[in-house]
């Protein structure tokens, strides 16, 4: 199956946290591809410096995994193709359109949607979006 990670999961491939067991056996799994928006390099690369910052994580490595956070996706999907249907969920789900651009890419794909974003997670129970959803843990 084609699954969408978003930033909540993908930041755990780096940093030792809850669940960053189960989010790289999701990174192990070479058989499934892999797919983002491409805004993960920025939500990433955001909580790579929140957590250099606080001296969670050293400058060099927060810098090695965001410059190498693409090959780590089978592809890697321009925000902008998506911004109107992730707008339109965000309005519908009352919920930040920043996750909502996974849901749309999870949608457009018919892939599968993986979050460790347990607020997002509830936001779509009961709506469309959550046999697509799936929490990481």
């Amino acid at each position: 199956m084609t699954w969408v990670v978003d930033a909540s999961v993908v930041a755990k491939w780096f940093l030792t946290e809850p669940d960053s067991e189960a989010a790289l056996a999701l990174l192990g799994a070479a058989f499934d591809p892999l797919l983002a928006p491409d805004l993960v390099i920025a939500e990433v690369a955001n909580a790579l410096w929140h957590k250099a910052r606080r001296g969670d994580i050293g400058l060099a490595p927060a810098q090695e995994a965001v410059a190498n956070l693409h090959a780590h996706f089978d592809e890697i999907v321009p925000a902008s193709a998506l911004a109107p249907r992730a707008l339109s969920i965000a309005v519908e789900l009352r919920h930040p359109v920043y996750d909502c651009f996974y849901l749309a890419l999870a949608e457009a794909r018919g892939a599968g949607f993986v979050t460790a974003d347990r607020r997002l997670h509830a936001a779509v129970q009961g709506t469309p979006w959550a046999k697509l959803t799936r929490l990481l843990a």
